[in-house]
């Protein structure tokens, strides 16, 4: 007579099955439990903009604040830049519901790529990678600029950069410090070599060049920097072929100007870091590499999240593509990390998770890395509605709800078959 158990009813079938079944579970990336939801599709010309690329920022009613790279209702030399128009900065309701924008032209700048600073009295201050309508001889468009927009959106240029000495294509975002002085670094320009520089603009707006990077020890193109209480700067260098194919670095910049390596990446640590630190309260620094860390996304590695001791001590935290076809997430973003009162970190990858419908590339996810280093996907991409590659970091209300940004999806009539992007919203 023929058994009515399951064929897993014997210990050896069954040990057979749970190996089975245990190899299936490792290979998928864990899930939370959120809720994702979309506040606000982009529409790219002349409407509302296209590629939001920067990290939001949230004030006290929970109205959002960004920029996109492109669109808008930028004349001249914008028609036909990237999807037409120089791009914009705006404002959102909590729901998602644009209260105002501002157009970006030639003479005020081109491609706020990097989102906005928001001071004490509700201005803003970014910078935007070209333009200026000066004599830059390194693009015919412009070096780049630094801005304020009042409470309004309206616009004042506080300094148009030159070339060399002042830098060049000032692609992060702006810091301030307690007398109301801005510092930033542009990837190329300086006094020695267009290597990059971190900079400082002044109230009246007078830019000074603090430091040039010379492609050596110090490597080369900055992303940004922060500041600690003392006033001293910390950011890292991305490195690259142009610095004689260096892995990247980490350095502190202190207040009399002097310049030191905290860390050298390459290989197993990371590598190319191009994310803006996170400094907590306890002195520790945060951030993602673009690379490194494994042999995935074609050997390079696709990219860690890792922490930084000020004795420059460094830590991988998590190695991205560490699950069969990188469905944890492949190459993080531009950040900065958020790190939660648990001492939990959240961030986006630009690539990697399940969903391969992004132009034939994976559309990125939303992940949680908590103090074990235990990875989560919070959400994953589909190149649809919901957006795809979300290169900025993340912000975070007091409910622990996460806000940010994807370049592209959205919208598939705008920039087709890719889509002028969206800003989201995921609940916990």
């Amino acid at each position: 007579m023929q058994s009515k158990k399951p064929w897993f009813a014997t210990k050896t079938a069954f040990a057979i099955f749970l190996a089975f079944l245990l190899a299936l579970i490792a290979s998928q990336p864990a899930q939370a439990k959120t809720k994702f939801k979309v506040l606000h599709t982009f529409h790219g010309v002349p409407k509302d903009g296209a590629f939001p690329g920067g990290a939001l920022v949230r004030d006290a009613d929970g109205n959002l604040y960004g920029t996109t790279g492109s669109g808008g209702r930028g004349h001249g030399v914008c028609v036909g830049f990237f999807v037409e128009g120089c791009g914009t900065a705006f404002m959102l309701d909590k729901n998602g519901r644009k209260i105002w924008q501002h157009s970006f032209q030639l003479p005020t700048g081109i491609g706020p790529i990097a989102g906005l600073l928001r001071d004490k009295a509700g201005n803003f201050y970014g910078t935007t990678i070209l333009g200026g309508d000066s004599k830059c001889p390194e693009d015919q468009y412009g070096c780049g600029t630094v801005f304020r927009l009042d409470e309004a959106g309206k616009e004042t240029v506080l300094h148009k950069f030159t070339g060399t000495p002042d830098g060049v294509d000032p692609d992060s975002a702006v810091v301030e410090d307690a007398e109301g002085n801005l510092y930033g670094t542009t990837e190329y320009g300086g006094s020695e070599n267009a290597y990059g520089a971190v900079f400082k603009v002044d109230k009246s707006g007078k830019e000074r060049v603090i430091y040039s990077f010379t492609g050596g020890s110090d490597e080369c193109r900055p992303v940004g920097v922060i500041l600690d209480p003392a006033g001293n700067l910390y950011g890292v260098a991305q490195g690259g072929d142009t610095c004689g194919g260096a892995d990247g670095l980490a350095f502190k910049l202190d207040t009399a100007g002097s310049f030191s390596v905290l860390h050298g990446f390459g290989g197993s640590d990371g590598e190319a870091p191009d994310s803006v630190l996170l400094l907590d309260t306890q002195g520790t620094l945060y951030g993602t590499t673009g690379s490194g860390g494994n042999s995935g996304c074609g050997g390079g590695g696709c990219g860690v999240v890792f922490k930084l001791s000020l004795d420059g001590t460094e830590t991988v935290l998590y190695t991205f593509c560490s699950l069969s076809n990188c469905a944890d997430g492949a190459n993080p973003g531009g950040g900065p990390l958020v790190l939660d009162s648990k001492g939990n970190l959240y961030g986006t990858t630009l690539f990697g998770g399940t969903h391969s419908d992004c132009n034939g590339d994976t559309c990125g996810v939303v992940f949680k890395v908590d103090t074990t280093g235990k990875e989560t996907v919070l959400h994953d991409f589909t190149g649809g509605a919901d957006g795809a590659f979300p290169d900025a970091g993340l912000v975070m209300d007091a409910s622990g709800n996460l806000y940010g940004t994807a370049m592209n999806g959205g919208d598939t009539k705008c920039n087709p078959p890719l889509g002028c992007g969206v800003v989201f919203q995921v609940r916990r």
